[in-house]
C-alpha cells in the first residue's frame, strides 16, 4: 500500500474518531486533532504531502471566513465609543507590555512580535459552544481590531525582512491601508444601495432557495477576496476574514447560511487544518535543549500580558468574564506559526527557537481552551 493511501486513510480515521475521543475525555475536538496529528506525524503515519498541505491551507482560510461570518458587522460599527476606545487601549497595552518585557529579557525580535499577536480564527470554534456569551461578543469586537493590527505587523515583518525599511515597505503598507479604506467605502455604498432597494438582497440570496444559491454566492465571494489578496500580495487570511464579514453584514436575513457553512467547514476542511498544525511539531523536539522551557515562557508571558491588559474592559464584563475574554484572544495559532516560519527562513532565529514557537502556538490553544472550560463549569 502506497504512503499516500496510508495518509488518506489515516486522515479519514482521525476526522471520524476525534469527536468521539473529545467527548470521552472532555477536551475540545480541535486539540484532539492537533495532538493526534503530532503523534502520528512523529511515528511516521502522516508525512509531508503537497495536496494535504494545500487542503490544510484552504481549511485555515475557511476557518478565517467562518470567523468573519460570526461577526455582526452592523453591531460592530455601531459599538459604543467607550468599547472601541477600551479595545484600542487593550491593544496598545499588550503591544507596550510585550515590547517592554521583550527588551527587558533581551528577546529576539521574533519573540517580541509573537507575544501580542491576536487572531479570531479559533473564536469561531468557541462560538459553537458559547454562542450568546457576552465575553465572547466582546472578544470578537476586540479580536477584529487585533486581527487587523496583527496582520499589519506580520506584513511589516515579512516585507521589512526581505527589503528592509525602504520604499518597498512603504508601498506595501500603502496598498494594505488603501485596500482597507476601499473595503470600508464599498460597504458604505452597498449599505446605501441595499437600503434603497432591499429586494436586491433576496434576489442575490433568496429566502426560499432550492439551488443552494446562498452557498454559491458565499463561496464565490470567499474566492474573489482571496484572489484579490494574491493579486495585491497581501495576507490571504485578511481576504478570507473580510469575505465572511461581508456575508454577515449584508445577508443576515439568511439565518441558516451560517449553520450550513459552519457544518461544512467543521465537518471537513477545518479538521484537516488542525491535523496539519499538529504535524508541524515533531514531538521528539520537545526534549531538545531549551525548547520546552522557551515555549512555556512564551505562553506564560503572552497569556499574562493579555489577561493583565484585558482588565481595561472591566466596565463591560465581570472579572471572570474579562479573563475568559482574554483567554479566547490568546490563540494566535497560524499567525504565530507564520512569524516563526519567517524568522527561521531568514535565519533570525535558530531551529530550536522555531520549535519553541510552534510548541507555544499549540500549548496556547490547549491551555486557553481547557482554562475556559474549567472556568465555565
Amino acid at each position: 500500500m502506497s504512503s499516500d493511501i496510508i495518509l488518506i486513510l489515516t486522515l479519514a480515521a482521525i476526522v471520524i474518531s476525534s469527536p468521539f475521543i473529545s467527548k470521552l475525555i472532555n477536551i475540545p475536538t480541535s486539540i484532539i486533532e492537533i495532538l493526534i496529528g503530532s503523534i502520528l506525524a512523529t511515528i511516521g503515519f502522516i508525512h509531508k504531502q503537497e495536496q494535504f498541505e494545500m487542503v490544510a491551507e484552504v481549511g485555515f482560510l475557511y476557518l478565517m471566513f467562518l470567523a468573519g461570518l460570526e461577526i455582526d458587522f452592523n453591531k460592530l460599527i455601531n459599538s459604543s465609543k467607550e468599547l472601541i476606545s477600551k479595545s484600542l487601549l487593550f491593544l496598545f497595552l499588550i503591544a507596550f507590555l510585550s515590547t517592554s518585557v521583550g527588551f527587558l529579557l533581551n528577546f529576539n525580535v521574533i519573540f517580541i512580535v509573537s507575544l501580542p499577536l491576536i487572531s479570531v480564527g479559533l473564536l469561531a470554534t468557541l462560538s459553537k459552544s458559547y454562542k450568546d456569551a457576552k465575553w465572547l461578543e466582546i472578544a470578537f469586537t476586540v479580536g477584529v481590531l487585533g486581527e487587523v493590527a496583527s496582520i499589519i505587523a506580520l506584513t511589516v515583518l515579512d516585507v521589512a525582512s526581505k527589503v528592509g525599511f525602504s520604499k518597498d515597505l512603504a508601498i506595501e503598507l500603502t496598498i494594505l491601508f488603501s485596500f482597507i479604506f476601499i473595503v470600508i467605502a464599498l460597504y458604505k455604498i452597498l449599505d446605501l444601495l441595499f437600503w434603497w432597494s432591499p429586494e436586491l438582497k433576496d434576489k442575490i440570496m433568496p429566502k426560499h432557495d432550492v439551488s443552494e444559491q446562498d452557498i454559491r454566492v458565499a463561496i464565490a465571494l470567499f474566492f474573489i477576496f482571496i484572489a484579490l489578496m494574491v493579486w495585491l500580495h497581501l495576507e490571504l487570511a485578511l481576504g478570507a476574514f473580510i469575505s465572511g464579514i461581508a456575508i454577515s453584514a449584508f445577508f443576515h436575513h439568511k439565518k441558516d447560511l451560517e449553520e450550513k457553512m459552519s457544518s461544512f467547514g467543521f465537518g471537513f476542511l477545518v479538521p484537516l487544518f488542525f491535523i496539519h498544525v499538529g504535524t508541524t511539531l515533531d514531538l521528539t523536539s520537545v526534549t531538545m535543549d531549551g525548547v520546552f522551557i522557551n515555549a512555556i515562557l512564551i505562553v506564560s508571558l503572552s497569556l499574562g500580558i493579555k489577561i493583565l491588559s484585558s482588565f481595561v474592559l472591566r466596565s463591560f464584563l465581570s472579572s471572570k468574564e474579562v479573563i475568559l475574554s482574554a483567554l479566547s484572544l490568546s490563540m494566535p495559532l497560524t499567525l504565530l506559526v507564520a512569524v516563526a516560519t519567517i524568522g527561521y527562513n531568514l535565519q533570525i532565529i535558530t531551529i530550536l527557537n522555531y520549535y519553541s514557537l510552534i510548541l507555544a502556538s499549540i500549548l496556547e490553544i490547549v491551555i486557553a481552551m481547557i482554562a475556559i472550560k474549567v472556568l465555565l463549569q
